[in-house]
């Protein structure tokens, strides 16, 4: 007769595992909806960089920065903001480009999310 104490399974069972693949796919899903505004938003963000930076842009009138910023979102099919959106200061004698927006993002059904956005140019 084998009188040894038999070994303790660990691990999780197989229900465990179906609820946790379950929340991690859920979670995946609303995440890959979330990443393309995500994405808009730091294009934007690079977009008022590069123009702060731009020396052409010092001594621009806010028409021609709003121009400028039309080209620069058709190339780059930026379609959350409008070229007259944009709000431009000179503080201190830099240019100083920023927006706020939001985006509405459907997630399942009727639920949906707003993020909201406000990018501006880091000097």
């Amino acid at each position: 007769m084998d009188t040894t104490m038999p070994i303790k399974q660990r691990g999780i069972s197989f229900g465990g595992f179906l609820v946790g693949a379950f929340f991690l796919v859920i979670i995946g899903i609303f995440g890959l909806k979330l990443i393309p505004a995500y994405m808009e938003n730091a294009l934007i963000k690079s977009v008022f960089d590069e123009m702060a930076r731009a020396p052409e842009f010092k001594s621009a009138t806010a028409h021609d920065i709003q121009v400028a910023f039309g080209l620069r979102t058709s190339i780059n099919n930026i379609k959350a903001i409008k070229p007259d959106e944009i709000d431009i200061a000179n503080e201190q004698g830099k240019l100083v480009l920023s927006a706020s927006y939001f985006v509405k993002v459907p997630l399942a059904g009727n639920v949906s999310l707003y993020l909201d956005f406000n990018p501006t140019s880091t000097q």
